[in-house]
C-alpha cells in the first residue's frame, strides 16, 4: 500500500513540500516530513477503502491489519526507543506509531481524501 506517496506526487504535494523544506530549519523540515508521511498513510487508507468498496481482489484478508501493525512497528517513537533507548520527538520524520495508525484508519474509515489534510491538523 505505497499508493499514498504516489498520490502526493500526482497532486503536486511532494514538490510543494520539497520547496518549503529548503526554506525552513531542520526541526521544521522534520515536522513537515512527519505531516507528509501521515498524509501518505491516510491516502493509503483511502485507497484501501475504495478497493474494498469496489470488491477489488487487490486486498487479501489480513492485509490491512498487517499494514496497521507495520505502521505501529515503524513509528519514530518505537524505532528511536529501540535503537537509542530514548525518544527524541524533534528528530521524528515519520510520526509516532499511534499517529501512523490513526491516519491510516482515518483514510480507511472515511474513504475521503479531504480527510487527509495533516497540514491543517
Amino acid at each position: 500500500m505505497k499508493s499514498g506517496h504516489h498520490v502526493q506526487n500526482v497532486l503536486g504535494i511532494s514538490d510543494k513540500v520539497d520547496q518549503a523544506r529548503s526554506r525552513i530549519s531542520r526541526e521544521q523540515a522534520n515536522a513537515l516530513s512527519v505531516r507528509v508521511e501521515l498524509q501518505a498513510d491516510c491516502f493509503a487508507g483511502v485507497w484501501a477503502h475504495v478497493a474494498q468498496q469496489n470488491n477489488a481482489k487487490l486486498i487479501e484478508p489480513g492485509d490491512f491489519e498487517q499494514r496497521l501493525n507495520t505502521a505501529s512497528a515503524i513509528g519514530d517513537d518505537r524505532l528511536q526507543q529501540q535503537s537509542q533507548g530514548r525518544v527524541v520527538p524533534e528528530a521524528f520524520t515519520h510520526g509516532t506509531s499511534a499517529q501512523r495508525q490513526r491516519w491510516l484508519r482515518r483514510g480507511l474509515s472515511t474513504g475521503d481524501m479531504r480527510q487527509c489534510d495533516t497540514y491543517a491538523a
